[in-house]
């Protein structure tokens, strides 16, 4: 099966040039079932790597552009009355895909943001009394802009830590922009490919729950927590956190093609599980204290 996961890697490094390490911590997010948040300047390539992750694992997606006049209908759908049989029917709405690419969700008003809480909570939304059940599986990525760009909400803390990773892809370098307009220049398809399809998506993501985690790996992600909540400078990580921290090591160890994880493999993920949750904090100080409860925690202790 990792011949899968080695096929997925190259297509979208096709697409996302000079970004490995981002787009190995996307998949890893995506085999363990977690959400990605996307928050980086406009142009760079967020929507992009939305899509290319959606077209590269076979799934049904939609893409959703926020704007500050989006309802909650206009995403999880409206029930409208049907005069021949006198009866509401629900149409459903784009959150109804196994992704949803929520394009600059931080532009919508907190009441739309909080529309996608019960769907990535619960896989699960409500309409009128009535519960309507996702598609399995179901994923959202989301890219926002930073805070500072004009027409942003922040996004609550509740829906913040339903976001296992939160990625950040910064500019290219010279050469692979170099290399991406060229490719632009000559009319090139550099669209990724299918790399495996739904089935083989779900046995992927059940062989990363069988990865091996010793009981030291297990007690330094405690200790990473526990050192959170001993500082006074940023929000503690919840046990939540602790969770996506552990299925994230999980699926990081089985991109590597192990069978077990270890504390490098915890470090690897960390600042990318961790420093969105750190709120309270501009993203860049999220990252430095991130990187410090790591320098303060022994993964030999």
């Amino acid at each position: 099966m990792h011949q899968l996961v080695d096929e997925a890697l190259r297509q979208l490094n096709r697409v996302i040039l000079d970004k490995p390490r981002e787009i190995q911590l996307a998949l890893a997010c995506v085999l363990a079932r977690g959400h990605l948040l996307l928050n980086d300047l406009p142009g760079v390539g967020k929507s992009t790597l939305a899509q290319a992750l959606a077209d590269t694992l076979g799934l049904s997606h939609q893409r959703v552009q926020f704007t500050s006049d989006m309802l909650p209908a206009d995403l999880v759908g409206v029930s409208i009355f049907d005069q021949q049989t006198q009866q509401f029917v629900f149409h459903p709405g784009p959150v109804f895909n196994q992704v949803v690419l929520a394009d600059e969700i931080n532009r919508a008003s907190p009441k739309t943001q909080s529309a996608l809480l019960e769907a990535m909570a619960e896989n699960q939304v409500s309409m009128d009394g009535n519960t309507y059940g996702l598609p399995t599986p179901f994923f959202v990525i989301a890219s926002q802009n930073p805070m500072d760009q004009a027409g942003t909400f922040p996004l609550p803390e509740s829906q913040l830590d339903r976001f296992m990773v939160r990625l950040s892809l910064g500019y290219p370098n010279p050469q692979a922009e170099l290399t991406m307009l060229a490719q632009s220049d000559s009319g090139a398809n550099t669209r990724s490919q299918q790399a495996m399809d739904v089935q083989q998506l779900v046995e992927l993501q059940a062989l990363v729950d069988r990865i091996q985690v010793s009981e030291p790996v297990l007690r330094y992600i405690v200790a990473l927590a526990n050192a959170s909540r001993n500082n006074q400078s940023c929000y503690p990580l919840s046990p939540r956190a602790s969770k996506a921290l552990l299925a994230c090591t999980k699926a990081w160890a089985f991109i590597q093609q192990r069978e077990f994880a270890t504390a490098d493999d915890v470090q690897a993920v960390f600042e990318a599980v961790a420093q969105h949750r750190l709120t309270g904090l501009q993203p860049q100080t999220q990252a430095n204290s991130a990187i410090n409860l790591l320098s303060k925690v022994d993964p030999l202790q």
